[in-house]
């Protein structure tokens, strides 16, 4: 009997588990992850589930029946410790070694740490799992001063759901506008103003120099001499592939772990998804790696097929959304570098585009949940546009994907 086994009890490990039976592997099926729990989503981990409104059940990936209905060994509490590719063996920290035919690697990523004194301080929290959520609602109970360090998804989310909670909070960013690695100074600026008008105080083009308090944090030092009361600190400044397991087995990983557009790896049966996964995307020429639901949710069971030798190649277009206050996005594509965005429309609902050389490589839909489809449709076909019909929300959006909606400059 063949036995297939993944490394990495999140969504994209759960649902490959879960293709694999829909497509028909009757072999061993086993899924090894380190939290206590089953597996779940962390979108909600810093909006719904944080704010108190919905219970883990929202956030797991499958009823708490299903894995043993489906004949699924789910491994909770468990660490992989080694990984033998020669002998097709992942070795765990109890010493059992479990033999493999395939395997999937799924193990994710960790949150950066804050490289400044005092951040060992009590007080002082990081998201990732479940508990590290609970930890974070109770903390912000009774309208703490909170500093949020770092205005990426995570910080712009959790410093949201905390002045939801009713905390004051802080919001210490190095960029100009929050977001701007990823969305730019002209959107990034729609959520620099989401949030002060909400009633956070941002320190844009701010570093932190120190954490300092007697056994808990109390203030944060920012590098001007600022200093921030707080009675909770968050630090969002990114996440690491978990590569670890991988790198010891001789994997190839450069920022993840290297795979093709099939998701296997440099390793012989060993595939990779999710957050750890450095993808090849044929329709950009490049290895890409993406901390986003939607790779995780959509990587996981193409690796699943890909392992029962379907050979399809990868070719889902990057997205992910976000949901701050009352304004909701979407946001389709993959825009490295640009040299213009064009929107369609005022805040708070709108849609903006990235375009290089006039052409479409990225999307984002504010508030505007009609769109996806026609978007989605003018990514792929990225014809060369008229900024003015672009931005004109009289313009249907498929008619700018064909010929007669393109600039009359195209080649």
């Amino acid at each position: 009997m063949d036995v297939f086994v993944i490394v990495g009890a999140g969504l994209a490990g759960a649902k490959a588990a879960e293709t694999l039976r829909a497509e028909g592997f009757e072999g061993r099926v086993v899924l090894v992850g380190e939290e206590p729990a089953r597996p779940y989503e962390r979108p909600p981990l810093s909006k719904e589930y944080l704010r108190g409104e919905k219970g883990f059940d929202h956030a797991a990936v499958h009823a708490a029946g299903f894995y043993e209905a489906q004949g699924i060994e789910l491994r909770t509490s468990t660490l992989a410790t080694r990984l033998d590719p020669g002998a097709r063996e992942v070795e765990l920290a109890s010493g059992e070694h479990l033999r493999y035919d395939k395997l999937l690697l799924t193990t994710g990523a960790a949150p950066r740490q804050l490289p400044v004194p005092g951040s060992d301080l009590a007080g002082i929290h990081y998201l990732r799992t479940a508990p590290d959520s609970d930890a974070l609602r109770e903390a912000f109970s009774g309208g703490p001063r909170v500093v949020v360090i770092g205005a990426g998804w995570i910080g712009a989310e959790v410093a949201a759901s905390a002045r939801q909670m009713g905390a004051e909070v802080a919001l210490v960013e190095m960029a100009s506008v929050p977001l701007e690695r990823v969305l730019g100074k002209e959107v990034g600026a729609v959520y620099r103003d989401l949030h002060a008008e909400h009633g956070v105080e941002l320190h844009l083009n701010a570093s932190v120099e120190e954490l300092s308090g007697d056994g808990r944090v109390e203030q944060v030092r920012l590098t001007d001499g600022t200093a921030l009361p707080a009675d909770v600190v968050v630090v969002g400044v990114g996440a690491a592939p978990r590569t670890e397991l991988a790198e010891a087995a001789g994997l190839e990983a450069r920022d993840g772990i290297v795979t093709d557009e099939y998701l296997a790896t440099s390793g012989p049966g060993i595939y990779a998804a999710g957050d750890v996964a450095r993808v090849f995307y044929p329709r950009y020429g490049a290895h890409i790696r993406l901390e986003h639901w939607s790779a995780a949710l959509n990587q996981g069971p193409a690796a699943a097929r890909n392992m029962l030798g379907q050979a399809a190649p990868y070719d889902e277009t990057p997205y992910f959304y976000s949901d701050q206050y009352d304004f909701g996005m979407e946001y389709r594509g993959w825009a490295p570098d640009f040299d213009a965005v064009v929107f369609r429309g005022t805040p708070p609902s709108f849609i903006a585009f990235w375009l290089r050389d006039g052409r479409p490589l990225a999307a984002m839909n504010a508030n505007i949940w009609d769109a996806g489809e026609a978007i989605e449709a003018l990514l792929r076909a990225r014809p060369r546009l008229d900024p003015a019909r672009l931005a004109n929300p009289r313009v249907p959006l498929d008619e700018l994907t064909d010929a007669g909606g393109a600039s009359t400059s195209a080649g």
